[in-house]
């Protein structure tokens, strides 16, 4: 799944233009590292942290077909 995605699944933000300016700014870390690529591609296991609240991509996300 996305980035975006995820922080809306994940219950972080309510849209996706939400999403993109808070990833756009530099406020999201994935595995430790500023992220700034709304279209990241996740993959289970990433540790994605937003306002200092961290969450792991789980096996079983969201379906991105």
């Amino acid at each position: 799944m996305k980035l975006d995605q995820f922080m809306k699944w994940n219950g972080w933000v309510g849209t996706g233009g939400e999403a993109k300016f808070l990833i756009q700014t530099g406020r999201v870390r994935v595995n430790g590292d500023v992220e700034t690529r709304r279209g990241r591609q996740l993959i289970p296991g990433d540790q994605v942290e937003y306002e200092g609240n961290p969450a792991t991509v789980p096996d079983n996300g969201p379906s991105t077909a």
